[in-house]
């Protein structure tokens, strides 16, 4: 296991190098995908914390969306994925994405054969259009063992600040483990392609997980620093006689930190 002080050391330089990629992403005019998928608990969402933690939310979004409408179901299945990806000089980070299909709506029937059968034929060209048109993509897989997981699981149950990360259909995932093995192994066999290929992240240590899969997309992508117009904080301006309106006129939030005061 990767100890506490040199993971958060390691973790803030890396993160110092994320606000720089943004700031070239933003520069200059570049449109940055990154997909997070991988097995239930297996540390996506946390690692999609570490990324975003300290960048522009104007800049870089999370997308993690939730089931589709009935209308959304009517249309072509990409549809709904594409009014996410980036405009120029943003990062988009889809917590699952389009292989839902691949992986859930298999394995769970959601989706007919035929749906499946036709994602798996388009999932590449839809993912060459994308790089065709100067989109950067990135696919990262977080595996994990069964063993963990249920680890994960049941740690996720026992406390109630985390208990809403888990569902039903989460605890599934362990009684179908195979079906989803194989889903996994099919899915890869059309879609890691080369313009797009699939990244493994080995996720039994959570913390070397993270500095992985940050290290590796930063080696990725040919980013350099960008120069920044200096700042300065000016002088205030003398005052002009502005009184501030009583208080009473307001209602306020009440100071019950008032008992943490030394």
């Amino acid at each position: 296991m990767v100890k506490g002080k040199p993971y958060q050391k390691e973790l803030f330089r890396l993160q110092g190098e994320l606000v720089k990629l943004q700031e070239w992403v933003r520069s200059e005019g570049q449109r940055l995908v990154v997909i997070f998928e991988g097995r239930d608990a297996a540390g996506k969402g946390s690692t999609i914390k570490r990324v975003a933690e300290y960048l522009n939310p104007r800049v870089a979004r999370i997308v993690a969306l939730p089931v589709p409408t009935e209308r959304q179901r009517t249309q072509w299945y990409f549809q709904r994925y594409v009014e996410h990806l980036p405009a120029a000089g943003e990062i988009v980070l889809f917590d699952r994405s389009w292989y839902n299909r691949a992986g859930v709506e298999r394995v769970m029937g959601f989706c007919t054969q035929e749906e499946y059968t036709r994602f798996l034929h388009q999932c590449p060209i839809f993912e060459r259009l994308l790089v065709e048109d100067g989109v950067l993509l990135r696919k990262y897989w977080f595996s994990v063992s069964d063993v963990e997981q249920e680890k994960r699981f049941r740690a996720r149950l026992e406390d109630p600040m985390r208990s809403w990360k888990l569902s039903a259909m989460d605890l599934e995932s362990i009684t179908r483990w195979e079906d989803y093995s194989r889903a996994k192994d099919q899915m890869l066999v059309h879609t890691d392609i080369p313009e797009v290929p699939w990244y493994e992240v080995e996720s039994e240590d959570k913390r070397a997980a993270r500095i992985n899969m940050i290290s590796h997309l930063l080696s990725t992508i040919p980013y350099g620093e960008v120069r920044q117009t200096p700042l300065e904080i000016p002088e205030r301006p003398p005052a002009t006689g502005y009184r501030r309106p009583p208080r009473t006129q307001r209602s306020h939030v009440p100071d019950v930190a008032a008992t943490l005061r030394d």
